[in-house]
């Protein structure tokens, strides 16, 4: 788990849509406006949001989900101790898959922590 690289799957995964974006710009518009909407601040933090989202990616077993929504997480200043709560959730809820996601958030969270 520890030599994942979330970092280069992220950049990897980002020009793959830069590819999709050109290809089909109004739905990547639509999508990335969406995403926008959902994720802004309002009754639920945008904090809160995205760890909602990181939920989703664990319990759904997405390793670019993870990557993504884990370096929101440190530019929102989250902390660990949040991350590990809601993991726990996650586990609660997805079993031993969602267990095996949630140490790969972990690693990611320790790979991309500020230095």
């Amino acid at each position: 788990m520890g030599t994942f690289d979330h970092n280069g799957l992220i950049r990897d995964i980002g020009g793959g849509m830069a590819a999709l974006r050109k290809a089909q710009p109004e739905a990547m518009a639509g999508f990335g406006a969406m995403a926008k909407a959902a994720m802004a601040e309002g009754a639920i933090s945008a904090k809160h949001k995205e760890l909602i989202a990181l939920a989703i990616g664990v319990t759904q077993r997405c390793s670019g989900c993870i990557g993504f929504h884990v370096k929101a997480l440190h530019r929102l200043g989250c902390t660990r101790d949040e991350l590990e709560e809601m993991l726990a959730i996650c586990v609660y809820m997805g079993g031993g898959p969602a267990l095996m996601y949630a140490a790969e958030a972990i690693a990611a969270w320790e790979q991309m922590a500020p230095a």
